[in-house]
């Protein structure tokens, strides 16, 4: 099992926060940092940092030097497609090649309507995301590129520098809609099985993977050849009194018992280093390849840390 670690901008994290946790995550040997793709946590957080992904991306490509960076994911309608091919090429090219490119249909409706962007229908937004990864893999693959989609079409568009991947970044999808299986089977490299009403759970990921490989199935693919991720909340410390003052204090953020905060997160990896591993091993049973933790808010550096001394050595 490979590991990554998630950051969310809108959580606040200064441009300092961000690379000290690349650079920790980086010497601890997880594989891959991820940010994802929006513009605030609320209309209310007029004061709350968050820094745009692709350029937070670009700056994080000059202070580390194995860690693997990408979007978790980019949502196709803020971008041109054409505009984000080559955003994504400059990325891998300032990281000498270490772009996963991540790529989503879009959900969260409050930031287009505040940013002025259309928010069509599910089937509307992932046929654009069709387009997008069509016209980014001709883009960075090709010397000039045409495409004619349903939404959007370039003519004869250069790309250069092309990325230093050969034949191009990985593609990895999130979602979890059906027919965004249907997309997965045919397009991602990688996926990462989530997004609004998947809860996460065990039984979620495992029936969620049999779709996948049967959408594989379908359209004629090996489903061996898509990586499979989860990603989820994790709270993991030395000791079970550890871990449980860590729950009491998100709870009290959130205004919930310590109870209330448990059944309000039944997904989530919670645990000492033993319980985790145990757990993880149940999901890797079903699929997953890849492990995308998101800590709680300042205490990354301190769970990264117990992840990468206890439970790595155990799965990687």
């Amino acid at each position: 099992m490979q590991f990554g670690i998630q950051i969310e901008p809108a959580f606040g994290f200064s441009f300092d926060d961000v690379v000290e946790i690349a650079r920790d995550a980086e010497s601890h040997g997880f594989t891959g940092l991820w940010v994802s793709d929006h513009f605030f946590l609320s209309t209310d957080a007029t004061t709350t940092n968050c820094l745009e992904a692709w350029t937070l991306l670009s700056g994080l490509a000059q202070h580390t030097t194995t860690l693997r960076l990408g979007p978790m994911v980019t949502a196709v309608s803020y971008r041109n497609p054409a505009l984000l091919a080559k955003i994504a090429a400059g990325v891998d090219v300032m990281s000498g090649g270490r772009l996963e490119f991540g790529i989503g249909a879009g959900w969260k409706e409050l930031e287009y309507s505040a940013y002025g962007y259309e928010f069509p229908p599910p089937e509307v937004r992932i046929g654009q995301m069709v387009d997008a990864i069509e016209i980014c893999r001709r883009m960075w693959t090709e010397e000039r590129a045409t495409y004619a989609g349903k939404y959007f079409r370039v003519e004869n568009a250069p790309c250069a520098p092309k990325p230093l991947q050969q034949p191009r970044p990985r593609v990895w999808i999130g979602g979890n809609r059906p027919r965004m299986r249907r997309v997965m089977a045919r397009y991602a490299d990688a996926v990462n099985i989530g997004g609004p009403g998947f809860n996460g759970t065990l039984e979620a990921f495992a029936a969620a993977m049999r779709d996948l490989d049967e959408a594989c199935r379908v359209s004629g693919r090996d489903p061996r050849q898509i990586l499979r991720s989860h990603f989820v909340s994790c709270v993991v410390a030395e000791t079970r009194r550890d871990v449980d003052a860590v729950i009491d204090e998100l709870a009290a953020d959130e205004r919930m018992t310590a109870e209330q905060w448990r059944k309000a997160h039944p997904a989530g990896i919670v645990g000492t280093p033993d319980e985790v591993i145990s757990r993880l091993r149940d999901f890797e049973k079903v699929g997953c390849g890849y492990f995308l933790p998101v800590f709680p808010y300042r205490r990354e550096r301190e769970m990264l840390g117990v992840l990468a001394e206890h439970v790595i050595p155990a799965l990687a």
